[in-house]
């Protein structure tokens, strides 16, 4: 967790933990929208039963998360048919995609091996902020720091 500098306000210091929790609140759903994506790619439908297994979680689990992307009007669902992505969930997995390639990249770029990128990407796609994101594509797109 981040810590507060002695120069920090508190205002400042609430402000950055706000930023924190929103990202995690967030990160669930981009995951599942991109997974989704993914499984309606490579298999032309998204299930459940495909969601638990990639996640490694019970299918009760991803059925209250479902619920929840319904909620924010990310995915549809229908009785005993797979999910589809709505326009919005759709434009989340592009953006959050996009946002893991670009921090992917710019770890090889670095020096990170690629597993170990990919690997570390997936969480820190979801917590850079767009200044520090448009730096990676920067200095990945120049191939040197």
């Amino acid at each position: 967790m981040p810590s507060s500098t002695p120069h920090e306000t508190v205002a400042d210091s609430a402000a950055k933990f706000d930023r924190i929790r929103r990202a995690h609140q967030s990160e669930v759903a981009e995951d599942y929208v991109e997974m989704i994506s993914d499984l309606i790619a490579e298999t032309g439908e998204a299930r459940t039963v495909d969601l638990a297994a990639r996640f490694g979680v019970t299918s009760p689990t991803v059925n209250a998360i479902i619920r929840r992307l319904q909620r924010e009007n990310l995915v549809e669902t229908r009785p005993y048919r797979s999910i589809f992505l709505t326009e919005a969930g759709r434009a989340l997995a592009e953006a959050s995609r996009a946002r893991h390639q670009i921090v992917r990249d710019f770890l090889v770029t670095i020096g990170v091996p690629q597993g170990i990128a990919e690997e570390d990407a997936e969480g820190v796609e979801h917590h850079v902020s767009k200044a520090t994101l448009d730096v990676f594509a920067k200095i990945t797109k120049a191939g040197k720091i």
